[in-house]
């Protein structure tokens, strides 16, 4: 049998490891952004949400 293991070069693995690293900071990046505007909306957060799940679903329906 031919052992196929460790076919990855070092490099490789850590482009990888930096790629998943950039990806879960852009995604803590979008967190605290949509935490702020959420604060600075307060209330008015939930009806801001429900605004924009009526327009998907009338975009879905074709009615706009």
């Amino acid at each position: 049998m031919i052992d196929r293991r460790a076919e990855l070069e070092v490099e490789t693995l850590l482009k990888i490891v930096l790629a998943l690293i950039a990806v879960l900071l852009i995604l803590q990046i979008v967190q605290a952004v949509i935490g702020s505007i959420a604060s600075l909306l307060g209330p008015f957060f939930f009806v801001v949400q429900v605004a924009i799940a009526a327009l998907i679903v009338l975009w879905l329906l074709e009615k706009i």
